[in-house]
């Protein structure tokens, strides 16, 4: 039976691996999509079969979110479908490389897209969606947000701001009925470590993660009401206790003098 529909999802990097999973697992909770991702083809692929099986309605948009028109088309779907309730922030590039070893460009080219390509849908979605009174933003970050030191430090940098971006974004936004989610994923077995030039078949196997497992996860953490899920972390508490410290020590961050044991006191 066709269920009624919870909206459409926009989906960023939709075409393979978390993004793709995202597409089935939302379209099976009764979500129509919007998929979004470079490929044409995969798209194509993806949505007939999504259709076929679900029976909900999926869009495709072939874009390059490096690309400035191709983001601000997908930037007025954003601003202007009032159908869209759920915003998935996927599409993503890393690198294991050290600094020393990268190419700055490639490097300013993963800060475009993680970085930038996702504050600007952001900020074409939330408006509407608090215009709204309703809709939720899920943003893929990453661990190395947290510990950037295991790989590139510019990947590290990139997925840091987005988790301070997604607690910004839940202070601001969390009164006006939009819902805010970050997931931190270890590794995981997707062609973004192909990408990466290090594919997840070189790596432990104890430290990856199925997509399907992420995901679920990741779904789990979002009904839960997580505003920050990490899907393989086995207790919740640590992250509780690392979050309750920072926040405990925010107010003391900002003081007129400098702490004495710099000995500079006035």
């Amino acid at each position: 039976m066709h269920t009624p529909s919870k909206g459409t999802a926009l989906i960023t990097g939709a075409s393979t691996g978390i993004g793709a999973v995202y597409a089935d697992r939302l379209a099976r909770r009764g979500y129509d999509l919007i998929l979004v991702a470079r490929n044409v083809i995969k798209l194509g692929q993806l949505a007939r079969r999504l259709t076929d099986g679900t029976g909900r309605n999926v869009e495709v948009i072939a874009a390059d979110l490096n690309d400035k028109r191709d983001l601000a088309r997908v930037e007025e779907v954003l601003k202007h479908d009032a159908s869209i309730t759920l915003l998935v922030n996927n599409a993503g590039v890393g690198s294991h490389k050290p600094l020393l070893e990268s190419d700055v460009d490639a490097m300013e080219d993963m800060v475009s897209l993680n970085v930038t390509a996702l504050t600007r849908l952001t900020y074409a979605a939330a408006p509407a969606f608090v215009a709204r009174g309703n809709g939720a933003i899920i943003n893929i970050a990453s661990i190395v947000g947290i510990a950037p030191e295991i790989l590139n430090g510019v990947y590290g940098g990139s997925k840091a701001y987005v988790l301070a971006f997604s607690h910004s974004l839940q202070h601001e936004l969390a009164d006006k009925g939009v819902r805010i989610q970050a997931v931190l994923p270890g590794a995981t077995a997707t062609p973004f470590w192909d990408v990466a030039g290090l594919p997840s078949s070189n790596l432990p196997p104890e430290i990856v993660m199925t997509t399907e497992d992420l995901v679920d996860a990741a779904l789990a953490g979002y009904d839960q009401g997580e505003l920050v899920t990490i899907p393989p972390l086995p207790d919740k508490a640590e992250w509780d206790r690392w979050e309750a410290a920072r926040r405990d020590m925010a107010p003391r961050l900002s003081l007129k003098q400098a702490a004495p044991r710099y000995g500079i006191a006035r």
